[in-house]
């Protein structure tokens, strides 16, 4: 029996808070299920299970606040994967036995097989439905049951009146909606009828969040001469800003941070992405920080000495070229998830994943692994008219690149003065692990990425 674990989803998490689990007692989950949420400083995480098996016990009640590392679940091996390999051979041994006996033991019947045979009221063999007495027939017609729908639980599958009962039982209860504890709790508190929403989670399943978001604009105002108390969304906005705070704090004292910018001329690309646009459909349009983000995550498997983390006093490349994105919280703060493999997706493709990761870091519905593996980080502040950003490294992460507002600046080109888009790119970089002539590679493989738009 394998045990879940409270996962690091970040350097700067020593603890989170079980907030919900996804998951009950006997579900069988597979390796990268979503199974609980969790609430670091910065922002409520989907965890995933590591394991393939049978949800045991849950250890952790949710509201707890775990250190990381610490046990959560037991999570059960599968028959398949946990079965003796003496009861493998033996059931191997008994279908050889099976596939050579004689034939003419295969065509004799058993015993139970001749007592179906003759049996008037046994199931019919074709699969048709169970046999049911004229008196049951009546009773099912006069309390609206089908009773060909039934499953009889006499002498040979027929149906007998304590099945009827049970089938109008039945039809009198509502159906339970699937939903998680806490999702049931808030339901109750805040009065959401369970039952009218459309769950996100795991078969359907009902979480916190869609009771949350059910319940937006419906919170009744404070009874006269009630104290007012800070609102969760304050705190947590709090928390998430200290916690990046303490974090860049860190990583100022600890990483010999060296600053590279660059200004690349972004004609050909904007030019590209006119004419890109023009031929698509709406939903299918791009935006210049798609172009920004595949030349970062191409330059970065050009010069994977950018890509990777510093820990033990060494630096170890990363498996992937997986690009972080910052993004501001709602009320304060920032969270940065990563975009597995963004070096090579199709531009589409990285548009697409890019609104997603946005939206769901911004709803509080990231994944532990959107949070815990990303190998470079990326931060454009330009939507804000900042043209140029030297960002913090985060760490165990060697560099961070940095994008600014794309502006049209007067510049010479050929000889010519004239008015072309231009960004600033920069690149904040761990000197333990690289050195300016290093940065410089990456830089100029950005700006010469950019100007072949057409083979992002």
């Amino acid at each position: 029996m394998a045990e879940f674990l409270m996962p690091s989803l970040g350097a700067d998490m020593d603890e989170g808070v079980l907030q919900e689990w996804l998951v009950t007692p006997g579900d069988q989950v597979s390796r990268g299920d979503p199974v609980a949420v969790v609430e670091t400083a910065k922002s409520a995480i989907e965890v995933e299970c590591f394991a393939t098996g049978t949800v045991g016990r849950l250890l952790v009640e949710p509201g707890t606040t775990v250190p990381v590392g610490a046990p959560l679940a037991l999570i059960e091996p599968t028959a398949a994967t946990s079965r003796p390999q003496k009861h493998a051979k033996a059931d191997a041994a008994a279908e050889h036995t099976k596939a050579h006996a004689p034939a003419r033991a295969a065509s004799r019947p058993t015993a139970t097989e001749r007592k179906t045979t003759s049996d008037p009221v046994a199931t019919p063999a074709d699969g048709g439905h169970a046999e049911a007495g004229p008196l049951i027939r009546r009773l099912a017609k006069q309390r609206g049951i089908n009773w060909q729908t039934l499953e009889g639980s006499g002498p040979g599958g027929r149906i007998t009146r304590t099945d009827i009962d049970r089938a109008v039982g039945s039809a009198a209860r509502p159906p339970r909606v699937r939903a998680t504890p806490l999702a049931r709790r808030l339901a109750r508190e805040l009065a959401v009828d369970l039952g009218a929403l459309t769950g996100t989670g795991q078969h359907g399943a009902v979480r916190a969040a869609d009771v949350r978001k059910a319940a937006e604009g419906h919170i009744h105002p404070p009874s006269p001469g009630s104290a007012p108390t800070p609102s969760r969304t304050a705190i947590s906005a709090s928390s998430a800003r200290q916690a990046t705070a303490d974090l860049m704090a860190r990583a100022n004292r600890e990483i010999p941070h060296y600053y590279l910018a660059t200004t690349v001329d972004m004609a050909a690309a904007m030019d590209w992405l006119r004419e890109h646009n023009r031929r698509c459909p709406l939903a299918e349009r791009l935006l210049p920080a798609a172009l920004l983000l595949k030349a970062a995550a191409l330059a970065a498997r050009e010069v994977p000495d950018v890509n990777g983390f510093w820990s033990e006093d060494h630096f170890t490349p990363g498996d992937g070229v997986h690009l972080a994105v910052a993004v501001s919280l709602r009320g304060g703060g920032l969270i940065a998830p990563a975009l597995h493999a963004a070096d090579s997706m199709e531009l589409g493709q990285l548009m697409a994943k890019l609104k997603d990761v946005v939206g769901r870091a911004r709803g509080g519905r990231l994944r532990g692994s959107e949070v815990s593996t990303a190998t470079l980080t990326v931060t454009s502040l330009g939507d804000q008219g900042v043209e140029t950003i030297f960002g913090v490294i985060h760490p165990p992460q060697v560099a961070l690149v940095g994008f600014g507002r794309i502006i049209e600046r007067p510049c010479a080109v050929g000889g010519m003065i004239g008015v072309r888009p231009q960004v600033t790119a920069t690149l904040s970089a761990d000197h333990r692990a690289t050195d300016g002539i290093t940065g410089a590679r990456y830089l100029t493989a950005v700006d010469r990425l950019l100007q072949h738009p057409e083979e992002l």
